[in-house]
């Protein structure tokens, strides 16, 4: 399979499961549901626009490490304090859904950002080459 084509299904598997982790968040009132999720919102519009149209340029490679990035600091943000289902998840339900969430974004996210580094690199070395 082609790295590129690679990096553009984990990317938009990212994206599906950072869609569901905040739905899960506004369901369970972790996070406030309404007009301030807009910034959410904008921040999956420019991944997306950075994976379909911006896809194999630089600045494709670069919003694609960036959300990667955030993949893996997802299931890190969750880990502070009382853990993955501690505090108020412990008592309610869908546990096993939201740290599968969790773990999967966090795997999509690494697997992205190595793909990233990588197809930023290969950039560097073609143009190394042709000069």
């Amino acid at each position: 399979m082609k790295q590129n084509l690679t990096l553009t299904i984990t990317s938009l598997l990212s994206i599906v499961l950072m869609t569901f982790h905040m739905a899960d968040d506004v369901v369970r009132g972790f996070e406030p549901g309404g007009f301030k999720n807009i910034n959410f919102i904008i921040m999956m519009v420019v991944f997306l626009c950075g994976i379909v149209l911006l896809g194999g340029r630089r600045s494709g490679y670069i919003i694609m490490l960036l959300g990667g990035i955030l993949g893996c600091l997802m299931p890190l943000a969750h880990m502070r304090g009382a853990g993955l289902v501690g505090g108020r998840m412990m008592n309610s339900g869908g546990r096993f859904f939201f740290v599968w969430t969790l773990i999967a974004l966090g795997i999509n996210g690494g697997f992205s950002v190595i793909l990233s580094v990588r197809g930023l690199r290969s950039m560097r070395w073609r143009r190394r080459s042709e000069a």
